[in-house]
């Protein structure tokens, strides 16, 4: 196994967005409750 010099994000990061897509990790279902943020999260 050989490591490349300098990192190549193209290749790595197309395998993974692929990934991500093929199994729908940027899905989301609607609901009815009422939508909320955190700005500051609890420790």
């Amino acid at each position: 196994m050989s490591l490349a010099i300098k990192y190549n994000p193209k290749d790595i990061e197309n395998k993974w967005y692929d990934y991500w897509m093929k199994n729908n990790y940027f899905h989301s279902t609607p609901n009815d409750k009422e939508p909320y943020t955190i700005v500051i999260p609890p420790p």
